[in-house]
């Protein structure tokens, strides 16, 4: 093929993404990574950190390089778990997104890039978010607890050292089981 050729293709290709599911621990509560997006689509809105991949990146590049765009949060662990196509997903054109997840220590966040802000918002206090950002949700709380049953996970999240009520909280927290009220009427 000459060095200038280039291919013309007779089906329409997809743009791919990469949505980011970043859960921290606070000591008490889960909370999820959200930006406003100050953008259209859905300018406003709460929704994921994430973006479209570039022809020099792989799915995992693409997640850690919007990641730390939007919102300065650099996370090494982060776990592939689903692939979302619906075909009215993204009203700018054809997308598929690539999910992924990560459980991280909270630190502090601003937005950047095509973010307005970025914040930590309690798991039980997320609004509807943007696109089908709901759905990616339910299935990184899915993934996260189905990987809790199998692998000891969430001790980055804890101090060096730590109790064994702290471990529990933290299981409980990330399973459901916990709620705040409980702890209060039991104080």
């Amino acid at each position: 093929m000459a060095e200038n050729e280039t291919f013309t293709y007779r089906y329409p290709h997809p743009a791919v993404t990469t949505d980011c599911v970043i859960f921290g621990f606070d000591g008490k509560e889960l909370r999820i990574l959200l930006v406003e997006r100050g953008q259209e689509p859905c300018k406003g809105m709460l929704a994921f950190p994430g973006g479209f991949m570039q022809i020099d990146e792989t799915l995992e590049e693409c997640a850690r390089r919007e990641l730390k765009e939007e919102t300065t949060l650099e996370v090494e662990k982060m776990e592939q778990f689903r692939a979302f196509s619906s075909v009215g997903r993204d009203p700018r054109e054809r997308v598929i997104s690539v999910a992924f997840f990560g459980l991280v220590k909270m630190a502090a966040v601003r937005g950047g890039d095509d973010a307005k802000s970025a914040q930590w918002v309690r798991i039980d206090e997320v609004p509807q978010l943007a696109f089908d950002h709901d759905d990616i949700l339910r299935e990184a709380i899915l993934a996260l607890k189905k990987k809790i049953f199998f692998e000891p996970i969430g001790f980055d999240l804890l101090d060096e050292t730590f109790t064994f009520p702290q471990l529990q909280r933290l299981y409980e927290t990330i399973l459901g089981i916990y709620r705040p009220q409980q702890l209060q009427t039991q104080e």
